[in-house]
């Protein structure tokens, strides 16, 4: 299993454009990615303008499918002009779930 951990953060005001929008992948991961095993989307308790999601693959080719998507490629359209900074991505194979 390939998963990809990602730590982004927007500017104040984006907050609820960024939700929206990571919403909108996790709804096409949902009816168009069935070898995406995974994709969970939380926001920090601590600044509501940083997000994580926790994207787990079948393999690496379905994980260059989701992030080939035309829903990537919106959400990043959509909301990279309000990132704070670059987005933080980890891309691990899974050693152990539950």
């Amino acid at each position: 299993m390939i998963t990809i951990t990602a730590i982004i953060t927007v500017t104040p005001g984006a907050e609820a454009l960024a939700e929206a929008e990571l919403l909108k992948v996790a709804a096409h991961v949902r009816a168009n990615e069935p070898e995406t095993v995974d994709f969970f989307i939380s926001r920090s308790r601590d600044n509501p303008c940083r997000f994580t999601t926790y994207e787990r693959f079948t393999d690496v080719a379905a994980m260059d499918r989701h992030n080939g998507s035309e829903a990537v490629a919106v959400f990043f359209a959509a909301v990279s002009p309000h990132f704070d900074g670059p987005v933080i991505l980890e891309t691990c194979t899974e050693l152990s779930a539950k």
